[in-house]
């Protein structure tokens, strides 16, 4: 099942989506479950599937991230092996899991502009392709055997980046408004039969620039889980941002980063392609 968040008509709706159309939940069951988190929340996605209403053209809605408003974004950092900082020699594989988040004005959806930064800032704007976890069950501490039980779904996630900012604190440099993107809509995880097999790949401006599988992280989305629940506990439409390969803007000689007029497309097996523009 693919799930999409969105506005049609001047109001911010979700439903089920195929691609090519979308059935929006009824207006009954949105005064139930006034979004995607609340709907992961009460475990109502069998529920959703015969509670939609007349189907709208995709071309006719305004794309939103898959899960509006998520308790928090948990962003998983050097988890594929890459010369890190993006210069330099690289280091041996981090000895625990690195953690830092991202706050939601930084994301954007499917379609919409990245927002280059403003003057400074925006000569070091870079692109993170990622693959996301969407949470569906709460859980603290979970044993790592159960860590993907938690897993309502997956989608394309972009960890916009201003590197020259990252040296004042990885929290600036990470959360620039709008730098960032998720979506286009969430698959749901029935759906996706090994999620350690997916693939991931980055295209700027058609020419590809990162390209990995899941199998390649250092630390696997199970092991992700786990650790990050014994910080704090993970509750329903949380996303995990489980890293990035090499490939990014910083990491080319000479760097590439983000110019206005690029178009920045982030595709994931089995889920779809993330696509966004770059403006101011």
């Amino acid at each position: 099942m693919k799930l999409v968040s969105f506005i049609h008509a001047g109001r911010a709706g979700y439903g089920i989506t195929d691609g090519t159309i979308v059935r929006p939940a009824s207006d009954g069951f949105c005064e139930t479950y006034p979004d995607l988190r609340a709907v992961l929340a009460a475990d109502a996605l069998d529920a959703l599937d015969s509670a939609v209403g007349p189907p709208i053209a995709l071309g006719q809605v305004e794309f939103l991230p898959p899960v509006l408003n998520p308790a928090k974004i948990v962003c998983v950092g050097l988890n594929y092996r890459k010369p890190y900082p993006v210069d330099g020699v690289a280091p041996p594989d981090p000895e625990n899991i690195v953690l830092f988040g991202k706050e939601r004005q930084a994301i954007v959806g499917h379609g919409a502009a990245l927002e280059i930064p403003p003057e400074g800032p925006d000569q070091s704007f870079d692109y993170e392709a990622e693959i996301a976890i969407v949470i569906g069950r709460q859980g603290r501490c979970i044993p790592l055997g159960q860590a993907m039980d938690h897993v309502a779904g997956f989608t394309a996630f972009n960890d916009g980046s201003v590197r020259d900012w990252q040296k004042h604190s990885i929290h600036a440099g990470k959360n620039f408004e709008k730098s960032g993107s998720c979506g286009p809509w969430m698959v749901t995880a029935d759906e996706i039969a090994e999620p350690d097999e997916l693939t991931l790949t980055a295209r700027l401006n058609g020419a590809v620039v990162q390209s990995a599988s899941a199998s390649e992280m250092i630390y696997s989305m199970a092991e992700q889980i786990s650790y990050i629940s014994q910080v704090t506990t993970l509750l329903p439409g949380d996303i995990i941002a489980t890293g990035s390969p090499d490939g990014t803007g910083g990491s080319r000689s000479p760097k590439r980063y983000l110019r206005e007029g690029d178009l920045l497309e982030i595709s994931v097996s089995g889920v779809g392609t993330l696509a966004n523009p770059v403006g101011r």
